[in-house]
């Protein structure tokens, strides 16, 4: 388990401890304390993933495309 600040990491380093935490618990060798701790970060990265996906997904819906497909600008989407 990683002593990174969840919410500077970026979401390729937030899903490799996800998945490396999942592995760990799926293993069912970890201590039931160790095990807790190991979950509740997991939920804490697993939502700070989601918020990244999240603002992505904003942001590309706010790409203005012309006629030929091409980008011509964005359009400000709330809250950015």
């Amino acid at each position: 388990m990683s002593d990174a600040k969840i919410e500077e990491m970026s979401f390729e380093d937030a899903m490799r401890e996800l998945e490396a935490i999942v592995t760990q618990l799926d293993s069912g060798n970890v201590e039931l304390e160790k095990s807790i701790a190991l979950y509740e970060r997991g939920a804490l990265l697993k939502a700070h993933c989601e918020a990244k996906l999240k603002d992505a997904e904003e942001k590309v819906a706010a790409i203005k495309l012309d006629q030929n497909g091409q980008p011509t600008g964005t359009t400000p989407v709330e809250g950015m």
